[in-house]
């Protein structure tokens, strides 16, 4: 009896099948709120690496070496960086250079508040320079202090 109907079975299994497929490809989490989700995400790496001294002055220099990554999520928002790149690392180096307690900047907490710092710099920055453009994220991909 199946051999007389082919169509009608085909149909059949693919319009049962057919609703499966498509909730198996869907994402988790995909019936919440998307909004707050970028629908673009780069990185941009900030060459050469910052090496700048940090700590109190004394007799010995203490030195910092950072490898620093910018994340955004516009497309545009590569060549406004690049344009204003050598004001973003003077911004940095600054940043660096102030830092005084080593055993702070050495903490998880310290580099977490370095960062938060990095970003509302650069971002001022880029508000300064009306690129209209936002950095989400600093990450420091190597973050080393000689003491």
């Amino acid at each position: 009896m199946m051999n007389r109907y082919p169509a009608f079975w085909i149909s059949l299994v693919f319009a049962i099948a057919l609703p499966f497929s498509a909730l198996a490809q869907e994402e988790p989490g995909a019936d919440e709120s998307s909004e707050d989700a970028p629908a673009f995400t780069n990185y941009l790496e900030m060459t050469p690496s910052f090496v700048t001294h940090v700590g109190e002055a004394s007799e010995r220099l203490k030195y910092l070496k950072a490898d620093v990554s910018l994340r955004v999520n516009s497309e545009t928002a590569g060549a406004a960086i690049e344009t204003h790149m050598p004001r973003l690392r003077h911004e940095l180096v600054m940043l660096f250079g102030e830092q005084t307690d080593l055993e702070t900047l050495s903490s998880p907490d310290g580099q977490q508040a370095i960062r938060e710092e990095a970003r509302n710099r650069l971002n001022q920055v880029l508000e300064q320079q009306r690129t209209g453009e936002q950095i989400v994220d600093v990450l420091f991909t190597t973050f080393v202090i000689q003491r």
